[in-house]
């Protein structure tokens, strides 16, 4: 039997967050196109099929989309040239007659945001919304899925976040958001949503969430900015990589995160996911 012609194109399927839209969109029994850079990782799902196409290289983004009305653009990983290659598949796109782009964004993108990565998704979504495709932006807060990777082995989750308050998202709910406006992209053209969770946490309340889930006691201790760097330069990574770390808890701190959403539940129909209920449900699977 042949798979039916895709109506959706969705990027980083390989990935956590491109890879359960993908399932869930398969589920729905929509036929879609996966857009990968390396095909042997490529999930095998039903109705799908798979296209070799890395961002930057736009005659592949643009062969992969031709006659695919929308699309789910995955950012690129974090890179020095990301926005040039989030460009390179937004003018694909454009050349292949796409219709809409659902975009993931981030949080308070912006082109002062304190997050230096939101700068470079504020930058693509200027590109987009100068490209003429209609668009849906998903502004993403920080993955709560992520949390219990930034606590060291002490224990200790350090950062000069203060007292500030993240909204943290489940990647779950994210999926399920992006597949809600993927089935039904007209109403959501033009339309930005963040997606957060129920409530804003500082890091005390997070650690104490943590240390709740686990048994174990995790402390939240607060780094000034110049210790943040220190601490940070033992890994080795470029200056650019580090600013970015720091910068997501210097954003925390100044409140750029806090704001807490309705659209996870308006476009799911179901309630954000707390950080206490994900980490239950990963303890119960």
């Amino acid at each position: 039997m042949s798979t039916p012609r895709p109506s959706i194109a969705v990027t980083g399927a390989t990935g956590h967050l491109g890879g359960r839209v993908a399932r869930r969109l398969a589920d729905a029994g929509r036929a879609q196109r996966l857009l990968v850079r390396d095909p042997a990782r490529a999930p095998r799902l039903p109705h799908a099929t798979v296209a070799r196409a890395a961002f930057a290289d736009r005659d592949a983004v643009r062969q992969a989309l031709d006659g695919i009305p929308t699309v789910l653009m995955v950012s690129a990983s974090e890179s020095t040239d990301r926005v040039d290659q989030h460009r390179a598949f937004v003018d694909a796109a454009v050349d292949a007659g796409v219709a809409h782009l659902v975009y993931v964004s981030f949080a308070g993108a912006a082109p002062d945001a304190t997050f230096t990565l939101a700068r470079d998704h504020w930058a693509t979504e200027q590109h987009i919304r100068l490209s003429g495709l209609g668009f849906t932006f998903l502004r993403d807060n920080l993955y709560a899925d992520f949390l219990p990777a930034m606590v060291g082995e002490d224990d200790v989750l350090r950062g000069p976040a203060g007292d500030g308050r993240a909204a943290v998202v489940a990647q779950d709910d994210i999926a399920d958001a992006a597949a809600a406006v993927l089935a039904d992209p007209r109403p959501h053209v033009g339309r930005t949503y963040d997606l957060t969770g129920p409530r804003a946490l500082t890091l005390h309340e997070v650690a104490a969430v943590l240390s709740d889930a686990t048994g174990r006691t995790i402390t939240y201790h607060l780094e000034t900015v110049e210790e943040a760097y220190r601490s940070r330069a033992t890994y080795g990574a470029p200056d650019w990589q580090v600013d970015a770390w720091v910068s997501t808890y210097t954003a925390i701190a100044n409140g750029e995160l806090a704001a807490v959403s309705d659209a996870v539940p308006r476009l799911t129909g179901h309630p954000a996911t707390s950080l206490a209920g994900l980490l239950r449900r990963r303890r119960d699977r």
